[in-house]
């Protein structure tokens, strides 16, 4: 059975099936993106919904998706393309479009705004050949490219895509091995390692929801950005770093929101490390 390389779960896919992600695919002997210019999701969205604090700030960016994630996050605000049996339907009745219709529609929303185009909604890696293809094509026609990834893949597939990418904003989600691998089934030091090396490249921004219960203490939050005060942005400004509130949502309806107050206090206790701090969902 060929083995994928996007993410540290190296999945053996036999052929003609998925791999964990549900976007991966198993065909004559090679893995390959079966959503692959499948779209999901489009909208031209202001930067700061990324979110990107930081970058060409009042803009607009057309943002697209696919279907398919490698994390199994329990309170996904887009489980519907990500990780459930209504993603999988995606991949039969996505709408299929090439890079060059992509960047086509991307140029033609340059009078609304636009400014190039945000890979999003559910997570862009776990697709990257249409990101690099695509991006490549935007690029050469001065258009900017973002992703809104949560970091899980391996360096070579971010070495890829580099050369292409503007921005990133990506989740750290937590600062615990705990928090990732049982609630979030990833791994957060190859978070840690694709953060570390995306700030080489290019504009990068992280996120960090706070679950009541999970990831929501002083001490972690002091160590989470205590780690990030030692990246530094390609311009050699600090890494911004959003801290955002929690809903209850798909399948973590049993914890309440979080507490505004307690987000404010997060984001104090960043910013005795951090120049950059933003509250979201508040």
């Amino acid at each position: 059975m060929p083995e994928c390389g996007v993410c540290f779960r190296h999945c053996n896919i036999e052929e003609g099936q998925t791999g964990f992600c549900g976007a991966r695919i198993a065909r004559n002997g090679r893995v390959e993106a079966l959503n692959y210019g499948r779209i999901s999701s489009i909208a031209l969205d202001p930067i700061e919904k990324k979110p990107l604090a930081r970058f060409f700030p009042g803009s607009r960016i057309l943002s697209v998706g696919s279907f398919g994630c490698n994390l199994r996050c329990p309170f996904c605000q887009n489980h519907e393309i990500s990780w459930s049996a209504q993603a999988a339907a995606y991949a039969k009745t996505a709408e299929s479009m090439s890079p060059e219709t992509l960047v086509e529609l991307a140029l033609a929303a340059k009078k609304r705004g636009n400014i190039g185009i945000a890979f999003t909604y559910n997570e862009p890696l776990i697709g990257y050949e249409f990101v690099r293809d695509t991006a490549k094509l935007a690029k050469a026609e001065g258009l900017k490219n973002v992703m809104v990834t949560n970091g899980t893949a391996e360096l070579p597939v971010l070495e890829e895509l580099a050369p292409c990418i503007d921005a990133m904003n990506i989740d750290l989600k937590g600062f615990t091995d705990r928090y990732y691998t049982r609630v979030l089934d990833g791994d957060r030091r190859q978070v840690m390692d694709f953060i570390k090396e995306a700030v080489k490249g290019c504009h990068v921004e992280l996120t960090t929801l706070i679950v009541p219960g999970e990831n929501d203490s002083e001490e972690e939050m002091r160590e989470l950005s205590g780690w990030v005060s030692q990246l530094k942005n390609p311009d050699g400004e600090d890494v911004p770093l959003h801290i955002s509130r929690f809903f209850p949502h798909f399948h973590m309806t049993d914890r309440p929101a979080t507490d505004v107050g307690l987000v404010y206090r997060l984001a104090e206790t960043a910013r005795e490390r951090l120049k950059y701090v933003y509250t979201g969902n508040c």
